[in-house]
Order: structure tokens, then C-alpha cells, then sequence
């Protein structure tokens, strides 16, 4: 019959196979009685939905569960082996890409230098070049690659994966970089910028409870990722959280962005180490900071903590305004937690209102050092089981399993090169 995929599931199906496929990819539901339950089918219904997972290699039975009467109910999840993701965290100066299972679970790993503003072609030949090498070394070939996410340190449209006018990454405007993936590995390719891909890996990493929590990266520039209802927020054009171009009171600083008093020209971990600079400290990047921070250097702590009390003022406004349960801090200068957390969460409770903190948590992320490329490994998964990827991998589960099988037993950092 037209329009339909593997056997007797036809299109019309596909909105149940997805809401299956998510279930069982968020860990909400692990057997056909929880699918049943919780989609509201039949379970002969959900049954034959769950066969034409299980034959295209989507699905597969992991052993039974256990049951306090009757029959214990087989476990399902997803084919790890399925096929593979690939992440990719871009910084201004640095690169981390990591290869992921179906799951999300990143086993191999690679970071490298990089200049972003040596625009696109140079650095994304760069990584596709640097993919390909960890594919190979794995025993893998680009036709493995079910999906590419990737996070870009810069403001981006989502929707057509393009950067948008981002200030430090010249060339980079209106540059498709789903594009270029797809041309080079033929997967889908999704584009975010680095706070949202943060906030992604930040809440799928379980460290938090939450369903409403700000991200907040203070790194080279200061941005924040928002998840709402347990959904990544990206506003109408995709230009939500960017909370660096604040205006702070007080502060005449040019920003990159061409504006003046903007809270990344002031209180990011690049302004801090340029005010220093200016007075005379041989500080050259990033990681200097934070080691002469960590050393106790008097200048650099008290820097550093007023970075923290203007990044406190802008984030007590929102807290005020959205109302989260947890404000998580990461980016470079989140390693500082004595300096600058215990700062920011000082200013948050002195200047936002009661409600909105007498059950709020701030917290810096414990894996705030791989958290934007667990999340780029997200973004992938997602987009490797959306409709469209999900009805072609029903109608045509090309992926040879041998290839990938028993690569995605460990956990992350299990392989570094």
C-alpha cells in the first residue's frame, strides 16, 4: 500500500513510533506495558508498533524486568549498536569532539586548538578531517553516522543552522554548517550554540531534579541556556538566554558586539584577564586566570569576585523574572567555586525575591568539563530520532550492527586520542 513502511505500519503510524521511540529514549517507559500505559494504545497495538521497531534494528530486548505478580515484563531499549552520533563542541581557541552511541553515550574523544576566527571552511575541514580519523580508528565509516550535532560559540538560528552576526567568528555569518556535514558524511546535521548545548548536557546528565533551570557559561563570553517544562527554550528566533549584551549599570566597556556596558565585556573570563592586563599582569588566557586564582593571587581573586557580584546582579533579575528551581554555572571560571559561585549566590539571595529562592538551587555543574559536548551528543540523538529519521530508519535500517557492536559499552572518556 503506498505510503507505507516495513509491512503493515504505514505512515499513519509514525506519530505512535515517535512517541514510543522517546519514551524509551528519556527513560520513562522500559517495557510494552509502560509504552501501553502511557501513550494510551492498545496492547496489541503497541505490540505490533514495538515489532516494527525491534525488525529495523531501532529497538532492542534487554531481559526482563522484574514484577511483584505475574509475568516479569521484557525490557526494551535502544539499539546502542545501531548505529553511531558525533558531537562537536567548538570554542574560539579549542575543539572537542566525541563519537556517541544511539544513546547518547560518548566512547571515544578527541580535543584539539583551533581558531574560529579563521572562519568556517579552514575549521570545519579541521573537524571533519579529525572525524573521520576517529571513525577509522574505531573501525568505522562515515555511512556508521546517523547524526552530527554541533555547538558553535556564537549567536545561532536553529532552524536554518546558521550563526548569526556572531562577533567573534568572522565568515561565519550565514554559513550553513548543517550543509557541510551532510554533503561530507550524509546524516542530518544540527546546529546550536554552545550555552543551549550546555544546558542539554546539564540536564541529561542527572546531576540536577529539575524541569526548570537556567544554564548559565562564563567562559570567553557569558551566555545562558534555558530548560523549561524539561524542553531546551530557544526563543522565537533562537536568540534566547543571551545574557552576556546585558547591560550592567555603571560600565562604559565596548563590547565585541559593538555596544557599550555589556555584562561579557566586563565580567567574562577574556574581560577579567584584559582588565588585568591593563594593570600590569602577565595573564595570557584562560586557564592562567584560573590557576593564579586557585594560587591565591590577590589581584585575581578580587577580580574575579567582581565579575561574580555583576554576574549575580543580571541573574537575580532573572531569577526574579522566570522563577527556576536551579541556576547551574559552568564554563571556565565555574572551576573557581569558592571565588566566584559562592558570589554569585550570595548576590542572587540578597537581591531576589523570597519566592523565588526559598527553594532554589545554584549549583555549579560536576560535569561542566564535558558538558557541552554530552550535549552535542544530545542535539544528534535528537535529530537521529526525529519523524523524518525515524520513518527512514523503519523503511530502510541501513547500518551494519557488527561494525558497531561492543564499541559502545563504556562510558565517557573511555577512549581519549
Amino acid at each position: 500500500m503506498a505510503g507505507e513502511t516495513n509491512g503493515s505500519t504505514g505512515a499513519r503510524d509514525l506519530p505512535s513510533l515517535m512517541r514510543m521511540v522517546e519514551l524509551l529514549a528519556s527513560r520513562q517507559a522500559s517495557s510494552r506495558a509502560d509504552l501501553a500505559r502511557l501513550t494510551g494504545l492498545s496492547p496489541s497495538t503497541v505490540s505490533q508498533r514495538v515489532d516494527t521497531l525491534l525488525r529495523c534494528g531501532l529497538l532492542i530486548e534487554v531481559g526482563n524486568g522484574t514484577s511483584t505478580r505475574g509475568r516479569r515484563p521484557v525490557l526494551l531499549s535502544l539499539n546502542r549498536a545501531a548505529g553511531v552520533l558525533l558531537g562537536a563542541d567548538l570554542g574560539a581557541s579549542h575543539f572537542e569532539l566525541g563519537i556517541a552511541d544511539l544513546d547518547a553515550r560518548i566512547f571515544k574523544m578527541r580535543l584539539g586548538p583551533i581558531d574560529i576566527a579563521t572562519g568556517p571552511e579552514a575549521v570545519l575541514t579541521q573537524v571533519t578531517t579529525e572525524f573521520r580519523q576517529m571513525l577509522d580508528e574505531e573501525g568505522l565509516s562515515p555511512q556508521d553516522v546517523r547524526a552530527i550535532g554541533i555547538g558553535l560559540p556564537g549567536p545561532v538560528d536553529f532552524e536554518r543552522g546558521m550563526a548569526v552576526r556572531p562577533p567573534i567568528m568572522p565568515g561565519w555569518d550565514g554559513f550553513s554548517v548543517p550543509a557541510w556535514f551532510m554533503e561530507r558524511f550524509e546524516a542530518r546535521a544540527v546546529v546550536d550554540n554552545d550555552v543551549n548545548v550546555m544546558a542539554l548536557g546539564a540536564y541529561w546528565s542527572g546531576q540536577f531534579s529539575s524541569e526548570h533551570m537556567l544554564v548559565v557559561k562564563v567562559a570567553t563570553g557569558i551566555g545562558c541556556g534555558i530548560i523549561t517544562g524539561g524542553k531546551l527554550h530557544r526563543g522565537a528566533d533562537g536568540a534566547a538566554g543571551d545574557i552576556g549584551h546585558i547591560r550592567v549599570a555603571g560600565v562604559d566597556v565596548t563590547c565585541p558586539c559593538g555596544n557599550r556596558g555589556c555584562l561579557e565585556a566586563v565580567a567574562s573570563a577574556s574581560a577579567v584577564a584584559r582588565q588585568l592586563r591593563l594593570e600590569g599582569m602577565a595573564i595570557e588566557d584562560t586557564d592562567e586566570l584560573v590557576r593564579m586564582a586557585r594560587a591565591g593571587e590577590p589581584r585575581v581573586l578580587i577580580a574575579v569576585r567582581a565579575a561574580g557580584q555583576q554576574i549575580g546582579e543580571v541573574l537575580a533579575s532573572l531569577v526574579n523574572f522566570y522563577n527556576p528551581d536551579t541556576v547551574v554555572i559552568g564554563g571556565a571560571l565555574a572551576e573557581l567555586r569558592d571565588e566566584l559561585l559562592a558570589v554569585v549566590r550570595g548576590v542572587i539571595y540578597q537581591r531576589a525575591l523570597p519566592l523565588a529562592t526559598r527553594a532554589l538551587t545554584i549549583a555549579a555543574s560536576t560535569t561542566a568539563q564535558h558538558a557541552c559536548l554530552s550535549g552535542a551528543a544530545i542535539l544528534a540523538r535528537q535529530a537521529a530520532l526525529d519523524a523524518d529519521s525515524v520513518a527512514s530508519w523503519v523503511s530502510n535500517p541501513s547500518i551494519d550492527q557488527g561494525a558497531v557492536a561492543g564499541l559502545a559499552a563504556g562510558a565517557l572518556g573511555t577512549t581519549m586520542s
